[in-house]
């Protein structure tokens, strides 16, 4: 059974010493993850965005609990992760421990637990490079502090003028709520768990893919004064993302009991995706 997926975590203190050595090495990805963003980089536009925002954010695509969408995800494999090659649900654990045995808020270990199954939307038709990784701002220019940044020069909003200025659509400091992000399960998750969830688990879930400012420094002139004050938050959450992976193993039925109870804390059975 999809809950019988075996995996032991270390703590992020543990782990936060290997991160040159281990995590993020896209020069060393294989070919799936650098098609990914290549697919991704070129064809998330404005008018992309746009369109499946339009498509997605009324929530009618179906009704179903959080655990009728961990199972769909037990077999999803994210092509963008140079990392690991675990289904979703591992990682869904993998985050959440790591959180809980470091004792921190109850909201904070479900945010780990839910931030990635934003990735239903591949069970709808969506293809990866609309679904996964790194995200980053449409409507102005693509900066240096984005993964593959020259894959950007093949993106039709490269040469428009309306885009392509340093605040192109936006004005400064207008924050990143303002933003219209490359469309992902980021954005999608963040409306749909936007009746239920705290701010800043809602502010996590938006903007955890949103490496290019949260881990590089990047866009800070379209940074508000309240980026700033959530902005800890996000950095102590994508820590636990990143550095909690592994491949060793921990069997889920000894801790599911926790996270049925710690899902229905805070959410209806039943949601709108």
């Amino acid at each position: 059974m999809y809950l019988q997926s075996v995996l032991l975590f270390l703590t992020a203190g543990q782990l936060f010493c290997m991160e040159q050595k281990t995590f993020r090495n896209y020069e060393k990805a294989k070919n799936k993850v650098e098609q990914t963003y290549y697919e991704n980089h070129t064809r998330q536009t404005v008018e992309f965005v746009k369109e499946k925002r339009d498509q997605y954010l009324s929530l009618n695509h179906m009704k179903a609990s959080v655990w009728d969408i961990i199972k769909i995800l037990d077999n999803f494999i994210d092509d963008s992760d140079p990392d690991l090659d675990g289904a979703q649900t591992i990682h869904a654990f993998q985050t959440a421990e790591a959180l809980r045995k470091d004792h921190q808020p109850r909201w904070m270990v479900l945010t780990g637990f839910l931030h990635d199954l934003g990735k239903i939307l591949s069970h709808f038709g969506e293809p990866q490079w609309a679904v996964v990784g790194d995200t980053f701002p449409v409507g102005c220019a693509f900066e240096s502090t984005n993964i593959y940044p020259d894959f950007f020069k093949e993106n039709p909003d490269y040469l428009n003028p309306a885009y392509n200025s340093k605040y192109g659509i936006y004005s400064s400091k207008c924050g990143f709520d303002q933003l219209l992000m490359s469309f992902g399960h980021d954005e999608y998750l963040y409306h749909v768990m936007k009746p239920y969830l705290p701010k800043e688990a809602l502010y996590i879930i938006r903007f955890h893919s949103f490496y290019p400012a949260h881990r590089f420094s990047g866009y800070t002139h379209l940074m508000s004064d309240e980026d700033e004050k959530m902005l800890p938050h996000l950095k102590k959450f994508c820590s636990y993302d990143l550095y909690s992976k592994s491949n060793e193993s921990l069997i889920v039925s000894n801790i599911i009991e926790y996270y049925k109870e710690l899902v229905s804390e805070f959410l209806p059975e039943e949601i709108n995706w």
